[in-house]
């Protein structure tokens, strides 16, 4: 177990709350510290290969009315963001340069969790307050209060009040005390928040500038430009059209306009059974930070099947809760010992995994050994499916007790199987295991296709009925009084 820092001032504690939730428990500290004692960043988050180096600095933009507010601006831009934007760049040189990263001051705790400082994807995110009353008090234009931001070919210079220059070639991201906010709960998983940043970078470099008005602009704009081509959302022109433009810019009022939209109203509704996904990565997390974890797997390095979970998109989250809740709800009330399996497929390609859920009466749950045999059932059942669909290269296993009938416990066990490599000896080995159990062998198996989107349409509503014939006799629908032959007969 790993002991973190919890931020320490106000602004780098929130910093810190909305970080694990995006990151979650295992993959981001606060204040990080370099070999010689000093503050590397103020959150430091990696996943897999790639590194996201928080920076946070807050120093108010005073209302002076007798200064030149040009002045003001220029003290501000040069103590919040040049200075930072070049402490940003020497954070990734030490990264890069291989030299050890501590959880103290003292250099006692290693920073735990491994990556290749070589070939690692760094995203310096610098998170500047202060400016935000000032930046409304200047222009009724302003709809937030946010900073304008251009990447072009240099940085650091004098610009216009609440405007930022960032060189394109070596970028930085900058929000502030709108939009961090917003575009944290918005990317709320690793795989989200990466992805938007890595296009931000690619839009970057592909552009003679890319210019916008508002950090929570341009997320509005990247979540509803999505190229059906690439299958991914995208900055600027989509297709062939990309090569003809040579520069971007968003407008004021894009995230204003997007959040409005039906599509997203019901989108967020939609997501809100994502969160049980959420809910059982967060739970073994906390367990593996208290050291009350059971079991061999390294999750923060990845040998885990959280931390295959953990890659799953925000959509992705929502379409595997749904077909779960599904699977409990159908739970079969057969006996007193009873069993089910669910095979769900990952975002990630030949990746899926197995929901078992076990009924088993208190006499052999009682029994000490009772978890370890319930754990072999479940690898079962993961080398079951992997038989049943070869092209896999990991099997993920959920296993729990059923929810209709635990009486409110919670007993969850996990298993990762890579399966890449499947000899025939394995192959069989599994096949002589699961003949006493059947799985994905059974007659009545059933296969569902379903189409999981990220933005999901509210229901049409409901077209009105047809008025029927009216029997000649009947009263006259037009409301007379009279019998239908005699009026309109």
């Amino acid at each position: 177990m790993s002991e973190k820092a919890s931020g320490v001032t106000a602004t780098e504690r929130l910093l810190a709350e909305f970080c694990e939730r995006s990151f979650l428990k295992l993959w981001s500290y606060p204040n990080p510290h370099k070999d010689d004692g000093h503050e590397l960043c103020d959150l430091l988050a990696v996943f897999g290969n790639t590194v996201f180096i928080f920076f946070d600095r807050e120093n108010t933009l005073p209302d002076i009315t007798d200064k030149d507010p040009q002045i003001l601006w220029d003290r501000w831009k040069r103590n919040v963001i040049d200075r930072q934007v070049k402490t940003a760049h020497g954070a990734e040189r030490y990264i890069r340069s291989g030299r050890p990263i501590f959880l103290d001051a003292k250099r006692e705790k290693p920073f735990p969790i491994p990556f290749d400082n070589d070939t690692a994807v760094v995203h310096k995110i610098i998170v500047a307050h202060g400016a935000k009353e000032a930046c409304e008090r200047a222009s009724a234009q302003n709809v937030y209060g946010s900073l304008a931001i251009t990447y072009a070919q240099a940085d650091g210079g004098p610009t216009h009040p609440f405007h930022i220059e960032i060189n394109r070639h070596n970028p930085v991201h900058v929000l502030d005390s709108h939009n961090m906010p917003i575009v944290l709960r918005e990317l709320d998983t690793v795989s989200d928040f990466s992805a938007y940043l890595d296009e931000k970078v690619r839009a970057a470099a592909a552009f003679d500038y890319l210019r916008y008005c508002g950090e929570e602009d341009l997320l509005g704009h990247y979540l509803m430009n999505y190229d059906a081509v690439t299958k991914r959302h995208v900055i600027g022109p989509k297709g062939k059209d990309r090569g003809k433009v040579n520069g971007v810019m968003i407008g004021e009022g894009e995230w204003r306009d997007f959040v409005q939209t039906d599509v997203y109203k019901n989108t967020k509704n939609e997501d809100r059974i994502s969160y049980f996904w959420d809910q059982l990565i967060q739970r073994t997390c906390q367990n593996s930070l208290e050291g009350t974890l059971g079991g061999n797997s390294n999750i923060a390095r990845g040998d885990s099947a959280i931390y295959e979970m953990v890659k799953e998109p925000r959509f992705m989250r929502r379409g595997l809760s749904e077909k779960m809740r599904t699977a409990v709800d159908r739970f079969p009330d057969t006996g007193s010992f009873t069993r089910q399996v669910t095979f769900l497929p990952s975002f990630e390609p030949n990746v899926g995994y197995v929901l078992l859920q076990l009924r088993v009466p208190e006499e052999f749950r009682a029994a000490a050994d009772f978890r370890e045999k319930r754990q072999t059932l479940l690898e079962i059942a993961c080398g079951a499916a992997k038989n049943r669909f070869p092209k896999l290269v990991k099997v993920i296993g959920i296993g729990i007790e059923a929810p209709k009938f635990s009486g409110g416990t919670v007993a969850e066990d996990f298993i990762l199987m890579p399966c890449e490599a499947w000899p025939e000896e394995t192959k069989a080995h599994y096949e002589e295991l699961n003949k006493e159990w059947n799985f994905f062998e059974t007659p009545v198996l059933q296969q569902f296709q379903d189409r999981v989107t990220r933005f999901v349409p509210p229901p049409r509503p409901a077209k009105p009925a047809k008025p029927g014939k009216v029997g000649r006799n009947e009263p006259c629908p037009c409301g007379s009084g009279k019998k239908y032959k005699r009026c309109h007969g």
